[in-house]
Parts: C-alpha cells; structure tokens; sequence
C-alpha cells in the first residue's frame, strides 16, 4: 500500500504542477487500496465539494477497476455502459466521479493506490494528478 511519505509527496508534486500550470485552486484526495484516504490538500479559495469529488475521481479507480478518464470513456460507450455505471454508481453511495483527474498509483507492478485531483478543466486536473505520482517516483495507470 501507499505510504504516508509517498501520499503527501504526490500532494506536494501536484499542487506545485497547479501552481506552475497557473491553474484554479485544486484539491487532492490520495487513497490506499482499501479508499482509504492517506493524504489530501485543498487549496485556499477551492469551491466547497472538490475534496467530495477528488475523493469520488480516485475512489471509482477501486470501485470500476479504471482510470476516471477511461470510467467516462466507457460510460458514453454502449447504452448498457450507460445504465450499468448508474447502478454501480448508486450501489457505490455516489463515490464515483467519471471525469479525468482520477489514475491509479503504481509501483512496479502493483497498484498501491489512487490519487484524484480536482478544481480546473478535468484534462488539466488529471496532469496535476500525473505530475503527482511523477513527482514521488512512482508510476500510474490510465
């Protein structure tokens, strides 16, 4: 599992990717396996649910087995993609946020976590997120 050290380097990797990008305050929310969260930063001025819907990014990565990016890919899809994610959704309690932002954390060859990054365009939240995981040299899925 993902390390507290590791949990807030990516913290750290991905506020300062925000900062450098000149994009909108961000929130971040890294997960263990279990979704637990580990580690989180909320920028000041973040609109008062982007920690609810950085947590829901990197949650759905357990919940679906995917990339936030790629759960909204397949939702569009098929139109039993389309109910099937509302029913895992609901079965979820809402914890699911299909849109980019949200990848699994790597090391090796094992997922060791979730970090998902919220509060500009969904593109730009998921470089944050990468430059994250970069930044505690460690590696990602999307």
């Amino acid at each position: 599992m993902i390390t507290l050290k590791d949990a807030q380097k990516i913290v750290e990797g991905c506020l300062k990717k925000a900062r450098e990008e000149n994009m909108n305050p961000i929130t971040i929310a890294v997960l263990d396996t279990r979704g637990v969260l580990v580690s989180s930063a909320m920028e000041d001025n973040s609109a008062l649910i982007r920690p609810d819907i950085a947590f829901a990014k990197a949650w759905g990565c357990f919940g679906i087995g995917f990339s936030s990016r790629e759960i909204r890919n397949l939702i569009g899809a098929q139109p039993e993609q389309t109910h099937f994610f509302h029913s895992v959704r609901a079965m979820s309690g809402n914890k699911i946020a299909p849109s980019p932002g949200g990848i699994m954390i790597k090391k090796g060859d094992d997922v060791i976590g979730a970090v998902g990054v919220s509060g500009d365009l969904p593109d730009r939240d998921e470089i944050c997120a990468i430059a994250g995981v970069e930044a505690a040299g460690l590696t990602y899925q999307i």
